[in-house]
């Protein structure tokens, strides 16, 4: 039985309308996959440094927050990422067009797209393939 390329997907951003939105396109999705939202990057933080909870494959990640930032979050959310994976593949969203920010989003290994707001169904299955390659690579490298 093949392994589905995203089983856990990590939203955070603090606009509840988008929570919204993307549910619904998740859900209409054919991913069959479970959508754990954050409105705060602190708690998203604490998710991920709790290892009772379940890995996430995918983070669509909102730039502009209050409290912490996307990048504030990239950093501090490293150390409790697994170790030697290439996912959770990070995606980066937003409503910025500053180039500044879409360099500094490159500089982050496990950021792999940087889409402006809002998420549509064609960024979604774009994200679900690099994820999807991601696991490909981890597998032939293991092999």
């Amino acid at each position: 039985m093949s392994e589905a390329a995203v089983e856990r997907i990590m939203l955070i951003d603090d606009e509840q309308i988008d929570h919204m939105m993307y549910k619904r396109i998740i859900g209409r999705s054919d991913l069959g996959c479970e959508l754990v939202s954050f409105m705060k990057a602190g708690d998203a933080i604490e998710y991920l440094k709790d290892p009772d909870k379940p890995p996430v494959d995918l983070i669509f990640l909102d730039i502009r927050m209050p409290l912490i930032s996307g990048f504030d979050f990239l950093e501090m959310a490293e150390p409790f990422m697994p170790k030697g994976r290439t996912v959770p593949v990070i995606m980066m969203l937003t409503t910025s067009l500053n180039e500044t920010d879409r360099k500094r989003a490159a500089s982050f290994e496990r950021v792999k797209a940087y889409f402006n707001k809002p998420l549509n169904a064609d960024q979604l299955t774009d994200a679900v393939k690099i994820v999807a390659d991601a696991k490909a690579a981890k597998r032939d490298a293991a092999a």
